[in-house]
């Protein structure tokens, strides 16, 4: 597989293999992603080809700074601008308007673009030496679980990627928190930051379902971060019987129940953002077993658990 350790040497080469349209996996703070450049159009249809991604969903397109941002967004409206000093770099994309020189494909045809600029240091440092805005949806099969390992990418995609950089887990866990800003602020995916504390800097975010058949932004369709293995989301573990367990598996939030096969508990503390860092980890563990039904333990509705709520919701999705 093509995993090496994002040291300067490897960043080098990842940034030149994308300069010439080549596809690479990089860490985020959120998830991997897979990235190339965003004005390459032959080189992000390869990511939707790596992905078996439809092309009516829209791919986030990252920067390293305020100077690249200007290349691919036409303005930045006065809402946008306080989210940007309040939470870049970090896990929040915002949809704006687009250059004409960002394809089509990037933005599913819209006439917006996502876009937001990583916390995670490997990251940065590959947009600064690609020189470039990367588009990069998670490294993974389209609508399957997202990555928060190299190794998580390897065994999906494998050697259709050019090269996979590896820094570890990722920090979140969940993918970034995405805001539409024009013609008013709309909260289009839970994610990383909560709603709450971007509301505490523009006000009210509206609430609002876009045409599920063209979203306006990535993880929006209702099945969606699922693994093999059927998620069944649970909110009384000890409703469940004995007898559906013994070939089951549970993904607990603070403490194991009896009778599954196996058991990975999010937090024993009870702490969401640990719980949130562990979500899809824990369920690429679980799929692996070959058990019949992963069960799921439900999270507080609250800050970070919203998110994790959601994945687990679209995970579980018939």
């Amino acid at each position: 597989m093509p995993v090496v350790p994002a040291t300067t040497e490897h960043l080098d080469r990842a940034a030149a293999l994308l300069r010439g349209g080549a596809v690479v996996a990089f860490p985020t703070e959120t998830v991997y992603g897979l990235g190339a450049s965003a004005f390459d159009a032959r080189a992000v249809a390869r990511v939707f080809e790596i992905k078996a991604r439809p092309a009516f969903d829209p791919l986030i397109v990252h920067v390293a700074d305020e100077a690249m941002l200007a290349r691919v967004a036409e303005d930045i409206p006065p809402d946008a601008r306080a989210l940007i000093e309040r939470f870049w770099p970090g896990p929040l994309t915002l949809v704006v308007r687009k250059r004409p020189e960002i394809p089509d494909l990037v933005t599913a045809g819209l006439g917006t673009v996502a876009v937001r600029m990583p916390a995670h240091p490997v990251a940065r440092a590959l947009i600064e030496r690609a020189g470039i805005p990367l588009a990069a949806p998670s490294a993974n099969p389209f609508g399957y679980l997202s990555p928060t390992r190299a190794e998580h990418v390897a065994r999906m995609l494998g050697e259709r990627v050019d090269l996979i950089l590896d820094a570890g887990s990722a920090e979140h866990g969940v993918e970034s928190t995405i805001v539409m800003i024009e013609p008013r602020p709309v909260l289009l995916r839970h994610g990383a930051i909560a709603a709450a504390d971007i509301e505490a800097v523009i006000g009210r975010l509206e609430r609002e379902l876009s045409d599920e058949h063209k979203p306006l932004a990535p993880g929006r369709l209702p099945q969606h971060y699922a693994p093999h293995t059927p998620v069944r989301v649970v909110d009384t573990l000890a409703r469940v019987p004995q007898s559906e367990r013994a070939d089951a598996a549970l993904l607990a939030f603070r403490a194991p129940a009896p009778g599954y096969r196996a058991v990975r508990v999010l937090s024993s503390s009870g702490d969401l953002r640990e719980a949130a860092a562990h979500l899809f980890e824990y369920l690429h563990e679980l799929d692996a077993l070959g058990v019949a039904r992963i069960d799921a333990e439900r999270v507080p509705h609250e800050g970070i658990g919203i998110a994790i709520m959601d994945r687990l919701a679209r995970a579980g999705h018939a």
